[in-house]
């Protein structure tokens, strides 16, 4: 833990920070588990690459296996500011909170009934995992997949092109509901 008294320039700086403030630097460091940004305002850091830090769902709406498949060190980047980490002396910042919420697009333009054609890319004993859009995933459950004892992972293959009807949208959640099954007459 860092102390106020060790570095009151630092604590001095990250007090007058407010949610939802835009703040800009650069990438410093990755780390398996968040990013580290040197910021362009206030003093650096006396023990991390930068004064910023970004988690790993911080960066993007999207799911991501590892930091570098969205930043890389010396890119410039503008996130938000979340909340100053008192017990690491830092601002813990959203990249993904600076963009537009890909879902909240989605939502708009798709509504219940809406059929769409879906990409399988994950089969589980209860459903199917399936892309609707770039960057969405849904899940088709088994109970709304076609056919009288279906099997998710007999009867489809990762790749798979299929055809779903929206069932459910839950902004908040950011989940779609999705079947398979004819709608009833």
């Amino acid at each position: 833990m860092i102390e106020p008294s060790e570095n009151p320039e630092l604590w001095e700086f990250l007090g007058s920070l407010r949610e939802g403030q835009l703040l800009s630097g650069t990438v410093a460091a990755i780390e398996p588990f968040g990013v580290f940004v040197a910021l362009d305002e206030g003093p650096p850091h006396p023990c991390f690459p930068g004064v910023g830090f970004l988690t790993l769902p911080e960066l993007s709406w999207r799911p991501i296996d590892e930091a570098s498949e969205v930043v890389r060190v010396g890119q410039r980047v503008t996130c938000v500011f979340l909340r100053f980490d008192t017990w690491n002396g830092e601002a813990r910042l959203s990249l993904r909170d600076a963009r537009p919420d890909p879902f909240q697009a989605f939502a708009d333009r798709v509504g219940v009934g809406r059929e769409l054609t879906a990409r399988v890319v994950k089969r589980l004993s209860f459903g199917i995992v399936v892309v609707v859009a770039d960057g969405i995933e849904g899940v088709v459950h088994v109970s709304e997949l076609a056919g009288d004892r279906p099997d998710p992972e007999r009867d489809y293959s990762v790749g798979d092109e299929i055809a779903v009807v929206v069932t459910a949208v839950d902004r908040q959640r950011r989940t779609v509901g999705l079947s398979r099954r004819p709608a009833a007459s």
